[in-house]
């Protein structure tokens, strides 16, 4: 669905070297987006961009965006870091570059309360956003390593795709016995619809931390339009540290955009939940790639480990971070 969302971006006729007339930006109305939600909110990319107009296009999971991103009418996106890798792995390391992280942490696989252990998964149904996408290969690599085969059979886990609202009225009704999903749909599940937490994806990754959404831009973009890539970039660490200044004010802005994007806002204990269990940052966590490119051959995604020489290219994030007189981030 294609959505001008940021409409009353300030605009001004002179647009700089570098710069382009117009930037198309996809993302997620989930908290795990939380810094696009809040740049919009606050104003951000108006400030950075501005007369380069921004237009966006809202998705529900990875996979449509990988498609809008490769076929050119998409220009960046935030996305989750599995479908990312699918996409530069997709256009044979031509098409996309990260440019910046976005989001650690923020996914869960929530089931019903009487669902204690991996082998009572056996003959239950579980839910994703999309086939392929970020938590798609995290439960699909997750139930290969419990020995757990998907299947329809009664020894075997169904796993279905469904977009998260979905998701969340087929739970709380009775009629799925629980998703891996990422925020705020892992915590609407456990608050608003009694389920308990099966695991949660931090576990899996050194320290807690793992890729959960990055900034991805099309390579023609990047080479064509450096100034408007980092004028997105500023836009996203002036979210990210107006987050940090102000934790309370950021909930709101984030609440706000969803009601203006979904038509609904999440209750405050579902808000402080989700958002307790992400990181807003910058940095794309690099090192962790070669793990996620391994998880996709693991999940069947994909039949061989991409090649991912040159999938990062942290050059206009580290003058951003420059700037602001913060450390380069490493890349990778």
């Amino acid at each position: 669905m294609s959505l001008s969302l940021f409409a009353g971006c300030a605009r001004v006729e002179h647009v700089g070297p570098g710069a382009a007339a117009e930037v198309r930006l996809g993302f997620f109305p989930n908290v795990t987006h939380a810094s696009a939600l809040i740049a919009r909110g606050k104003g951000f990319y108006a400030k950075e961009l501005g007369g380069t107009r921004l237009t966006a296009q809202q998705f529900n999971a990875g996979p449509d965006e990988v498609t809008a991103l490769l076929d050119g009418s998409l220009d960046a996106g935030f996305i989750g870091s599995g479908p990312a890798v699918t996409a530069f792995a997709r256009s044979a390391g031509k098409g996309v570059r990260v440019v910046s992280g976005a989001t650690s942490g923020g996914a869960q696989l929530v089931v019903k309360p009487g669902i204690a252990a991996p082998e009572q998964l056996r003959g239950r149904t579980i839910a994703v956003p999309q086939r392929g996408n970020t938590q798609d290969i995290a439960l699909r690599k997750w139930l290969a390593g419990k020995g757990l085969a998907i299947g329809a059979g009664p020894n075997e886990v169904n796993v279905v795709t469904m977009d998260n609202p979905q998701t969340f009225d087929a739970f709380r009704s009775g009629r799925l016995d629980g998703g891996w999903l990422p925020e705020p749909w892992a915590s609407r599940l456990v608050i608003d619809a009694g389920g308990r937490v099966l695991q949660d994806e931090r576990a899996l990754w050194p320290g807690g931390k793992f890729p959960t959404t990055v900034l991805l831009v099309r390579t023609q973009f990047l080479r064509e339009h450096p100034a408007t890539v980092e004028a997105l970039l500023r836009a996203e660490q002036d979210a990210i540290e107006f987050a940090a200044a102000d934790h309370d004010e950021a909930e709101t802005v984030v609440n706000d955009q969803l009601r203006q994007l979904t038509g609904g806002e999440l209750s405050r204990p579902v808000l402080d939940r989700a958002l307790a269990n992400i990181e807003l940052t910058t940095d794309p966590l690099a090192v962790e790639f070669n793990q996620l490119a391994g998880d996709e051959v693991t999940a069947g995604v994909v039949r061989t480990t991409p090649d991912l020489t040159g999938f990062i290219d942290v050059e206009p994030l580290n003058r951003v971070r420059h700037e602001r007189g913060k450390p380069p981030v490493d890349p990778g």
